[in-house]
């Protein structure tokens, strides 16, 4: 059911090593705008998950993300102004942006439990998905100093968020 924002994820990796489509490898400024992206789709899920879901476990969860990948966020416009450089768009950012949208659609028709599973389901998988490319595309292309940190600090966040996603999952059981 939730295979799709997988795939999307696995195109990450794909994408920003050297086995991606065109074999080049990304820039600084795609890869900020990928990062941000991601930050700015699960802000949005929270959002949906603050509106639709009755469990409080869910909704703590849900407004934790919305405070740290916003904050995170912030921290990433703050680099690029900072740097003079204009974050680009490109196929991974599209991706991703485009399977979110089928993703909340799929997720607004659930209500109740089944709601809050998948919510919790998916923020799993995104998380492990996104860390992942983290860990081995994105943070090992990055060629300026100051993205790589803002990008570890950020993994370091968001594997606190995978654990998070999981202890709730378990108490949904």
């Amino acid at each position: 059911m939730f295979v799709r924002l997988s795939a999307v994820l696995v195109a990450i990796a794909l994408s920003t090593g050297p086995a991606g489509a065109e074999g080049a490898k990304l820039t600084d400024p795609q890869i900020a705008h990928i990062a941000y992206t991601a930050g700015v789709l699960d802000v949005a899920a929270a959002k949906q998950a603050l509106l639709k879901s009755n469990s409080k476990e869910v909704k703590q969860f849900a407004e934790d993300m919305v405070r740290d990948h916003e904050a995170v966020n912030k921290q990433a416009l703050d680099l690029v102004k900072k740097l003079n450089v204009t974050p680009q768009d490109n196929d991974t950012s599209k991706a991703l942006s485009k399977q979110a949208a089928d993703k909340y659609e799929q997720l607004a028709k659930l209500s109740g439990a089944a709601y809050d599973k998948g919510y919790i389901e998916n923020e799993i998988a995104y998380h492990k998905q996104v860390n992942g490319a983290l860990e081995t595309q994105l943070i090992p292309s990055a060629s300026n100093a100051e993205l790589k940190g803002l990008l570890q600090t950020g993994l370091k966040i968001f594997q606190g968020h995978e654990q998070h996603a999981e202890h709730v999952a378990a108490d949904l059981k």
